[in-house]
């Protein structure tokens, strides 16, 4: 059987984009705050991919206002609660990911939608059919490279809109889901909210590049995601240095 996703790394410079991506994100993990405190600097990556997937979304709030829990907002709340279920979420992605899915909306919307539409995908005919082919790729349906499959989560599920209410905070998360599954950034080290948010004219951009799924707009929508991967990776040195220098 073909790779449905295989096509993808012979566009102009997404193989090397890929590749570049891969190592950029290698050289931040070996900052020595991973080795002592690990956990710490996963908290703070944490927030930070929060405050910026709310952002994205419309609800933008000062990072240490959140930090404080003086936000109250439902959006900003769902982007907290994502974000700290997706370890526990990860094991389960690939082998029942629409259950997971679901999950995850849950979690973004509560107090945004109707509690009778939490979790529900629309009844869209055309929109269900194309879950299921993006669900089954995450099921193993494809070989290409963990962050390729992330940015086409990621990117179909802008697209799609199959919930009601903060759907792109389900998008975001479940293509950060795809990295932590896939061994990726099994320890959920890359703020990749913090490169969109970074690069938002361009994340706008080549998310409706994406949408005409077209050659050139699968390319911007590649190129954009590598970049903001390692744009997210960025942030791990800093985040580090202060917590060392705070212990």
């Amino acid at each position: 059987m073909n790779d449905p996703l295989a096509p993808l790394l012979d566009l102009a410079d997404v193989a090397s984009a890929v590749t570049a991506a891969r190592d950029h994100v290698d050289a931040a993990m070996r900052h020595r705050a991973l080795r002592r405190k690990g956990g710490q600097v996963v908290a703070e990556v944490g927030l930070r991919a929060a405050v910026a997937s709310a952002a994205l979304e419309g609800a933008e709030h000062d990072p240490e206002v959140v930090r404080q829990g003086a936000v109250t907002d439902p959006v900003m709340q769902g982007a907290l609660r994502v974000t700290g279920a997706l370890d526990g979420l990860a094991p389960r992605w690939r082998t029942a990911p629409r259950q997971v899915l679901a999950r995850l909306h849950v979690l973004a919307a509560r107090g945004v939608v109707a509690d009778s539409e939490l979790g529900r995908p629309i009844a869209d005919p055309v929109v269900a059919a194309r879950l299921d082919t993006l669900m089954g790729l995450v099921a193993g349906g494809t070989n290409a490279p963990p962050l390729v499959l992330a940015a086409i989560v990621h990117g179909e599920l802008l697209n799609l809109r199959p919930f009601e209410g903060p759907s792109g905070v389900v998008a975001r998360a479940a293509a950060r889901l795809t990295l932590l599954a896939t061994g990726f950034d099994p320890r959920g080290l890359i703020a990749v909210e913090v490169g969109h948010l970074r690069r938002q004219p361009e994340y706008v951009g080549a998310a409706g590049a994406f949408a005409t799924g077209t050659p050139d707009g699968l390319r911007s929508w590649l190129r954009h995601y590598t970049a903001a991967v390692e744009a997210g990776a960025d942030e791990i040195a800093p985040i580090g240095d202060a917590v060392l220098a705070a212990a």
